[in-house]
């Protein structure tokens, strides 16, 4: 299946080259799977994006990421984790204020376990994102078929 978001930035072959090529590092980032998924799925849902979250739904149930952590991203719901729940908070100063966060916020971070890298982590992550939900809302990109299953609405 070629999905459609990659068939919209196909209209851009370096769009679509530095998405994948962004993927592929996010999958090899410093995150295990809990804490890409957070990544990730706080990025689409403060996004509002319309493909990505249930893109990324799908994407977390095949690396066998807890239904409970998807729900609760999904649905902007306490985490039951205080790490993961640090790695969004974190995740979405991130976005809200463009890269900037008081040395408070990111000694919290670094307290729940987190690392330098992880931290710079969330930059690479974030840069992916922004290409997809940014594609996607240009493009109103239709929902793939095994993705529809996972519709989500803000």
């Amino acid at each position: 299946m070629v999905p459609n978001l990659h068939a919209v930035m196909a209209e851009s072959p370096a769009l679509l080259e530095a998405y994948q090529t962004l993927h592929g590092l996010a999958l090899n980032a410093s995150f295990n799977n809990e804490e890409l998924t957070v990544v990730w799925q706080t990025i689409n849902v403060e996004h509002a994006c319309h493909y990505c979250v249930p893109a990324h739904t799908a994407i977390a149930n095949m690396m066998n990421v807890d239904v409970e952590i998807t729900e609760a991203l999904r649905n902007q719901t306490p985490l039951k984790s205080t790490k993961l729940e640090t790695l969004r908070d974190t995740t979405l100063l991130m976005v809200r204020n463009r890269g900037v966060i008081e040395k408070g916020d990111i000694d919290t971070f670094y307290a729940a376990g987190f690392s330098k890298q992880n931290l710079l982590d969330i930059v690479l992550v974030l840069a992916q994102k922004i290409m997809s939900n940014f594609t996607n809302h240009l493009a109103d990109t239709p929902l793939d078929e095994p993705f529809k299953e996972f519709t989500w609405n803000k």
